[in-house]
């Protein structure tokens, strides 16, 4: 998302290609870096426990970040748009990609 693009109008822009590309239900990646901090790994992480999730963390070559990739079955767009704003809610810092 850019600085200056407001966060409902790229939500909404991001719904309609959702529902434009993929049949749903769909597997859906998401990707996140965030500087390397095992509770922030971990509250994200938890937002995506008990719903299926396969999720992989790998650390930057000097250990300063971590990415994020979590692949999981989605019911719609709007439950990945959810699930977006629960992490950039609830977690400081973290880049959504």
């Amino acid at each position: 998302m850019s600085s200056n693009q407001n966060p409902e109008e790229f939500y909404e822009k991001l719904k309609g290609q959702l529902y434009e590309t993929a049949a749903w239900p769909s597997e859906y990646l998401y990707k996140f870096i965030i500087k390397s901090d095992v509770h922030a790994i971990a509250k994200i992480e938890a937002m995506f426990n008990n719903i299926g999730a396969v999720i992989h963390t790998t650390e930057s070559k000097n250990g300063k970040y971590t990415s994020i990739s979590i692949n999981v079955l989605m019911e719609n767009p709007e439950a990945v748009i959810a699930k977006y704003k629960e992490v950039a809610n609830n977690v400081e810092g973290v880049i959504s990609l």
